[in-house]
């Protein structure tokens, strides 16, 4: 049985909370919803930037306090739920950008513990074997229990700064999300018709297909907020932009250049090209194979 006793996941009726509310049961967490929709027994209707006195209750008497909300609704629940956190319980966070929230976090009551995590997937792919960044603004046992859990549950924990989490999610989100959406635009301005694509399609353009379907298949205000409230994400499409220009220069200085450009890119994966390369087989072969049936 995990140290972390009784927990309260605000926002749990969402897609990450109600991840998060369902493991911590499965391990045997007493587990409490807070949510503004109505929901079952173990689930308030209540606004954590304003407790009400059923809110206050269930939150003072929490190991854990999870919040899995958007950023402003976090950065306002701050003052009002530094007043009814008990000492030695865990406050922790699902926020795609941590900066702004940890800055905040110093004026937190000592005795509370900060561990913010971002599950760097979509919940309903589920845990086992995927990322979850952990920023850790003030250690103890309470964050260690929770960091144990989700090693449990099957998450690689990747321990990182604020600013490491925000400077990466730039990358990996930000940056991803804008190349693939790009991609789809630039394939409606060519206006070739989506069927020929998918029967006609090599295993790279149907792989960069289904990612498209995927992300055009989820909440825009999702991604927008990935785009929106990441410091680094202007930059991260300022050089995906500058990449395309880079790219076509390549093409006009002939082979020569697509040569140094590959080779550019080959540096920037380094010792994990060939991992990447192998993945990429697998991942097109599943994908063909997918197609046939």
């Amino acid at each position: 049985m995990t140290a972390l006793r009784r927990a309260v996941v605000v926002g749990g009726r969402g897609a990450v909370g109600t991840m998060f509310a369902d493991l911590l049961r499965g391990s045997g967490v007493r587990t409490r919803v807070i949510d503004a929709r109505p929901g079952g027994t173990d689930s308030i209707a209540g606004d954590i930037t304003a407790p009400d006195a059923e809110v206050a209750e269930a939150v003072s008497r929490a190991n854990l306090v999870l919040l899995a909300v958007p950023e402003p609704v976090a950065l306002r629940a701050l003052d009002p739920l530094a007043a009814i956190v008990r000492p030695g319980a865990v406050l922790s966070d699902t926020l795609s950008v941590k900066s702004r929230f940890a800055a905040r976090l110093a004026d937190f009551p000592a005795a509370v513990e900060q561990v913010g995590l971002n599950p760097m997937f979509a919940p309903n792919l589920g845990m086992a074997g995927r990322p979850v960044a952990a920023v850790v603004t003030r250690g103890g046992p309470g964050s260690t229990a929770l960091l144990d859990l989700v090693a449990d549950w099957g998450g690689r924990v990747v321990r990182c700064t604020p600013e490491e989490h925000d400077a990466t999610v730039a990358a990996t989100q930000a940056l991803t999300h804008a190349a693939v959406l790009s991609f789809g635009l630039a394939l409606g301005r060519m206006g070739i018709d989506a069927d020929r694509l998918a029967v006609a399609a090599p295993p790279p353009h149907l792989a960069l297909l289904s990612l498209l379907a995927r992300i055009a298949g989820g909440s825009p205000e999702v991604y927008w907020d990935i785009q929106e409230a990441n410091p680094h994400a202007h930059r991260a499409r300022q050089a995906l932009a500058d990449g395309l220009r880079a790219f076509a220069a390549a093409v006009e200085d002939g082979e020569a250049g697509i040569a140094a450009s590959f080779a550019e890119v080959r540096a920037v994966l380094g010792a994990t090209f060939e991992d990447h390369k192998r993945r990429a087989r697998d991942l097109l072969t599943t994908a063909h194979r997918q197609a046939e049936a």
